[in-house]
């Protein structure tokens, strides 16, 4: 059994992928367009375009990633963060600083008792991160 990550991005998933591809240089694997699936038909004319579903990895781990169900508001649970563990001090930094742009630092990036770097924000997309040394 794997357990697996899936972020719904509310019609803003191209903008995020090529964001987090700029920021901490994540490379998108796969991604299909709803015009491309066997759900066009169905699927309303503002959102053909828009990405059914994509595959991209951060470092060694693959995550998936969609546009979301056609305008559909997602409802529910939404307590969840990702965590990019790093090296070093300057990294952490660094990777930081690139995923906060635009978004909100919930936690400055930092020395704490338990590591020698760690931080938490919101990206701009609403995604929240924690990055840390260790």
């Amino acid at each position: 059994m794997r357990l697996e990550t899936y972020l719904f991005f509310n019609g803003q998933c191209e903008a995020a992928l090529e964001f987090y591809r700029e920021s901490i240089g994540a490379e998108t694997l796969f991604l299909l367009r709803f015009k491309d699936s066997a759900e066009a038909a169905d699927t309303p004319s503002d959102w053909q375009d828009k990405v059914m579903h994509a595959t991209f990895r951060v470092g060694d781990r693959e995550l998936m990633a969609s546009d979301g169900m056609a305008g559909a508001k997602p409802k529910g649970f939404a307590g969840f963060s990702l965590s990019l563990a790093v090296d070093d001090f300057a990294a952490g930094e660094k990777l930081f600083t690139a995923l906060s742009a635009g978004g909100q630092a919930l936690i400055p990036w930092q020395a704490t008792f338990w590591t020698k770097g760690y931080g938490m924000l919101t990206d701009r997309f609403g995604v929240p991160w924690m990055v840390s040394v260790g």
